[in-house]
């Protein structure tokens, strides 16, 4: 699953962070790292982009970003 399948009021815990490059990079610097539990607090009315809460800051992502982390739904990472 990736973060954009995330419901609104869903956590999970992230994965892996796709992407190539300066992507890959960017993601990685805005603490989108593996083992780190986020939180879905938005979706824009027409879903795209998504507010995500993970390491204490609110965090916006375009749905095509948010497609390449891959995550595990917080019920199933216990």
């Amino acid at each position: 699953m990736t973060l954009d399948d995330l419901h609104m009021g869903k956590s999970g815990v992230i994965l892996t962070v796709g992407g190539e490059g300066a992507l890959r990079r960017r993601l990685l610097d805005m603490g989108l790292t593996p083992k780190t539990h986020v939180f879905v607090r938005k979706v824009a009315p027409l879903g795209d982009p998504i507010e995500v809460c993970l390491r204490g800051y609110e965090l916006t992502l375009r749905k095509d970003d948010a497609r390449k982390i891959e995550v595990c739904p917080e019920e199933d990472a216990q």
